[in-house]
């Protein structure tokens, strides 16, 4: 009897792995761009939140909590994205399971969101009474 064995590709170690892991994390960001709308426009988000922490903000703490929680709705859109790709790759037709998974991600933008407009909020409600 024969065994095929699947081949593995070559580890990488070191400076090399660094490279590598690099370049993917940049092909993985470029095609959320070039794929997800909502990526797109939460990157306009954190635009305005680039340009107006500077005003808003009363310490660098502040200001990481603010832009930091801007950054938290693209990295959780990015695996959300992530999540409803690879649900798709199994298949199209509608499977509860696969509906959970998209449906479980959207909830967790949704608190991103949710976490990021409190933050901005009580920021704003601060500096302006």
């Amino acid at each position: 009897m024969m065994t095929s064995e699947i081949p593995t590709p070559e580890r990488v170690n070191g400076v090399k792995r660094l490279i590598n892991a690099t370049r993917y994390s940049w092909q993985g960001l470029l095609a959320t761009v070039k794929h997800e709308e909502a990526f797109r426009q939460e990157l306009l988000l954190l635009t305005a939140a680039l340009v107006a922490t500077p005003w808003l903000a009363q310490s660098w703490f502040h200001a990481i909590a603010l832009v930091g929680s801007v950054i938290l709705i693209l990295i959780v859109e990015m695996l959300n994205s992530a999540i409803e790709a690879l649900v798709d790759r199994v298949g199209l037709e509608f499977n509860e399971l696969s509906g959970r998974a998209k449906d479980m991600g959207s909830a967790a933008v949704f608190l991103s969101i949710s976490l990021a407009g409190m933050v901005w909020l009580v920021s704003l409600t601060q500096r302006l009474l």
